[in-house]
Formats: C-alpha cells, structure tokens, sequence
C-alpha cells in the first residue's frame, strides 16, 4: 500500500451556493473537499464543475456512506462508484468516517457510534482492509462526534483510532470541533485526546460550528467558536503542517465570510504554540 505524503494547505468544503465563485474567479484556497456521494454518478452539471473546479486545484472526496463499521462488510457496488469517482478526479486523497450507517437492509443516512471494543476494531480494520484494497489507495478516517457511549467500551476513542490506522495503514481526518463537542458531552480531556492521537497518521483537519446546549451538537451551521480555535491551535502545535480546512453545512454564508474564517485558521497556525491550560473540564469518561 503506497503512502501519502503530507499536505500543508488551507481549503473549504465545495458547496452548490459557490460554484460560480470557484469556476469565474481565482478563490484564494489550496484546496476543495466535496461530499464523494454527491459525485457518485455517470455525468451531469455537478460532476462537471467538479472536473473544472480540479483542473484549478486539488479537490478531496470525503464520504458519508461507506459504513466502515458495518458488521455486514462492505457494498461492493458503493466501492466500485467511488473507485471509478477516484479515478476520474484524481484526488489528493479519499477520506469518510469512523462509524457506520447501515445494515443489509437499511442505510440510516446518519453517522452511528461504535462500541470501542476489541470485536468492533476487527471489524473496522476488516473492512479499511476491504475498502483499501479496493481503490488501490490509502484512507484517511475521521473522528465522529457523538452523543452516547456504550458500557461495553474497552479503550477510548483515541486509543482505539490509534489501534485502527497502525494496523490498516490508514491515516487520519482529525476533526478538531467533533473531539470538543465529544469532550464536553462525555467529559474526557480535549487535551488527552490530542496527545494519545499518533501524530504522524494524521494528514487533514476539520474545523466546524456547534450547537450549544447541555448536549452540544454537531451542526456545521454556525461559525468555529473560540474553544475551537483555541483547540485548533494546540492541535498545529502538536501535529505540525497538515492541511485543514473549514465545514459549513447548513446556514452557508457568502464565499468572504468563510475566508475570512480560514485566515484566522493560517493564522493561528503560523503563530506561536498557546501555553494556556485545558481548554475542557472533567476528565473522567462518562456516558452521555
């Protein structure tokens, strides 16, 4: 299995509302990503700016279906449209996410939490194995947010992220504002977090908007909070240059606005390591 080489740039999520930004005029990013799904089909308006957008720039496909946790392995059929996407677009690198959203029957179109057991990481590294094989390519996978735990849990998100790309080879999408929301709904340290990750797997980060509450939720509707960005930047100073790139979702502003964000994000990452203290509470790790 080849490697991939790190990459140093900053960049935005592809959405429909900025389409014509990035096809008339010169958008000063590094990079795009797109939701692979959105692309997964035989031609049509979007797949062709798609192809325009990356004969400007190098684009990442980061899906939300593969279900790499599904104990019923793989679709085989999902596999084969996304090789032949991998194929078309050459991308810098294909990336989805550590859980799983169907069953043989069912997709839920929602990223379902795993039990961190030993039994679940052969059936997540089973299936990398699968999916790497596949696409003749290494993956990235990111770090869910979630909500609830499970009894049966074995080791910590960290560790069990660790485990998953030293034995598949894989790499790692370190969503920084999912480890904050993650952190405050179950009460482990944001910091720990950071330091158990194996920092030479990690190639791209994540920055995003929450929702407040007692259960803070993952929304990509709102713009990165200032604990997030304190995190962000203890993340760089951990993990040096990767790329990293801003999410919005939903309540999508103008093209400005989000570059705006991510020069605060090139910023912060140019500037010196923070040497406050813990950017979260409790420690102990608790059920949601």
């Amino acid at each position: 299995m080849s490697t991939i080489a790190p990459f140093s740039g900053f960049g935005l999520g592809l959405r429909r509302t900025h389409y014509q930004d990035f096809l008339e005029s010169d958008v000063p990013v590094d990079f795009v990503e797109v939701i692979s799904e959105n692309y997964m089909v035989d031609g049509g308006n979007p797949l062709r700016i798609l192809e325009e957008v990356r004969a400007k720039m190098p684009v990442i496909l980061h899906g939300v279906s593969m279900s790499i946790g599904s104990a019923n392995g793989l679709d085989s059929e999902y596999l084969a449209r996304l090789e032949m996407l991998a194929n078309r677009i050459d991308p810098l690198w294909v990336s989805d996410h550590l859980c799983w959203t169907r069953t043989s029957a069912h997709n839920s179109h929602d990223l379902l939490p795993l039990p961190y057991t030993r039994e679940a990481l052969d059936v997540v590294c089973s299936n990398i194995d699968h999916a790497q094989e596949t696409l003749g390519r290494p993956m990235l996978f990111e770090n869910p947010s979630s909500y609830m735990t499970f009894p049966e849990d074995e080791m910590t998100e960290w560790e069990f992220l660790s485990a998953m790309s030293l034995r598949t080879g894989c790499y790692l999408l370190l969503d920084v504002n999912n480890i904050y929301v993650s952190a405050h709904n179950h009460g482990f340290s944001a910091d720990d977090y950071l330091a158990g990750i194996p920092a030479d797997r990690v190639r791209q980060i994540h920055l995003a908007g929450h929702t407040d509450g007692d259960i803070k939720i993952d929304t990509h509707d709102a713009p990165v909070c200032d604990g997030v960005w304190q995190l962000y930047a203890k993340a760089r100073g951990i993990l040096g240059d990767v790329a990293t790139m801003i999410e919005r979702d939903d309540g999508i502003p103008p093209l400005p606005e989000l570059l705006t964000e991510l020069d605060r994000a090139r910023a912060l990452a140019t500037g010196p390591s923070p040497t406050d203290g813990p950017t979260d509470g409790p420690t102990e790790r608790i059920a949601a």
